[in-house]
C-alpha cells in the first residue's frame, strides 16, 4: 500500500479522465487536473466530497499538460470555485488560441470548454502546494509543452501522462513530429536522474516501483523508435478506444465514419497505412477486441 503525505489526497479516476491530486493546505488547497468533460459533474462531486475541499474554497487548478482528458473539468471548476487556472508556459499559447490540433481536441474527436488562463507555470519553478513544495520539470514527448512536479522532501513525483505504472501516454510519430520521441526518451532519463519513491501517475494508482516503471517504458521506447507504423497503431487505436468511452457505444458503420471524418485518422492513414476507412476501422476494431479493450455485439462496438 503506497502512503502518501497527510495533504496528498488522490482521486483515481478511469481512463477517460485523469487522476485528480488535491493538495490541501492552510493557504489554500490546489487540485492539479481536472478530468474529463464528461465526468464534469462527477469531478465537482468529488471535491465537494467529505474527501475533497468540504465546503472550502479552492485556491487554485493547475494542470499538468494540455488534454482533454486533463483540462475537461477546467471550465465548470472555474465557475463553481472562481479559482484562477494555471497551466505549463509551453501551452499557453494553444490555450488562448484555442488550438484544436495542439490540444488534440477536435483533431483527434476530443472536446473540452474553453476557458482562459490566469497563470503560467515556468519549467524550474518552485510552488508551495498542500504544505509541500514542488518544483516544476519540463517532461515533453506525450506533449511537448507538459510538466511532471517533483517533491524531494519525500521523494514524490507526480508525473501527468510521461510516466505510468505501465507506460505513458501516446505519442506522436516521427513522421508528425520529429521530437516527440526523442523528448519522450530525455523525460524517462530525467526522471531517471531523479530521486522518487512514489509516483502520482495522471492515469492509474500511485505506485513505489518506479525502477520497474521506468524499464518498461524504455522497453516501450526502443520498440517505438525501432518502428515508427507502431507508434501509429497504438496511437490510432488508443484514440479510437478513447473516444468509445467518451460515447459508451459505436455502429461499426459509425466507426468507418469516424475513421473517415477525424484528422488525425486521415492524417496517418495517408502516411502509415493507405487504406480504405472501412478496412482501416475494421484493422483497429480487430487488434483493440483482440487486447480485450472493446468487445462487438451485433456490429455494434462497446468498451470493456
Amino acid at each position: 500500500m503506497i502512503l502518501l503525505p497527510p495533504h496528498v489526497h488522490v482521486f483515481v479516476r478511469d481512463w477517460l479522465s485523469a487522476n485528480n491530486i488535491l493538495l490541501k493546505s492552510r493557504d489554500g488547497h490546489v487540485l492539479v487536473d481536472s478530468g474529463y468533460i464528461r465526468h464534469s459533474p462527477l469531478t465537482l462531486a468529488l471535491l465537494e466530497s467529505s474527501q475533497g475541499l468540504a465546503g472550502a474554497p479552492l485556491a487554485r487548478l493547475v494542470n499538468t499538460h494540455g488534454h482533454s482528458d486533463h483540462i475537461g473539468g477546467n471550465a465548470a471548476i472555474k465557475s463553481r470555485y472562481a479559482c484562477p487556472i494555471a497551466v505549463p508556459e509551453g501551452e499557453v499559447e494553444a490555450f488562448r488560441t484555442w488550438d484544436q490540433k495542439a490540444l488534440l481536441l477536435g483533431y483527434c474527436g476530443q472536446r473540452a470548454d474553453r476557458f482562459d488562463v490566469d497563470e503560467v507555470i515556468a519549467p524550474g519553478s518552485v510552488h508551495r502546494w498542500g504544505e509541500l513544495e514542488w518544483r516544476a520539470l519540463s517532461a515533453p514527448g506525450h506533449d511537448m509543452g507538459a510538466l511532471v512536479f517533483y517533491n524531494a522532501e519525500h521523494r514524490l513525483l507526480i508525473s501527468g501522462d510521461a510516466l505510468w505504472e505501465n507506460g505513458y501516454g501516446l505519442l506522436m510519430p516521427p513522421e508528425v513530429d520529429v521530437g516527440a520521441l526523442p523528448a519522450a526518451r530525455a523525460t524517462l532519463e530525467m526522471i531517471a536522474a531523479l530521486e522518487v519513491d512514489t509516483v502520482i501517475p495522471g492515469h492509474g494508482e500511485p505506485f513505489g516501483d518506479v525502477g520497474a516503471a521506468l524499464e518498461h517504458a524504455f522497453q516501450r521506447t526502443a520498440a517505438f523508435e525501432a518502428d515508427s507504423v507502431r507508434i501509429a497503431r497504438h496511437a490510432l487505436k488508443a484514440l479510437l478506444a478513447f473516444n468509445l468511452l467518451d460515447r459508451q457505444r459505436m455502429t461499426l458503420d459509425e466507426v468507418v465514419a469516424f475513421v473517415e471524418r477525424i484528422p488525425v485518422f486521415r492524417e496517418f492513414n495517408a502516411i502509415y497505412f493507405r487504406r480504405e476507412p472501412k478496412e482501416l476501422a475494421q484493422m483497429l476494431v480487430s487488434e483493440l477486441e483482440r487486447a480485450g479493450a472493446v468487445r462487438v455485439e451485433q456490429d455494434v462496438l462497446l468498451p470493456r
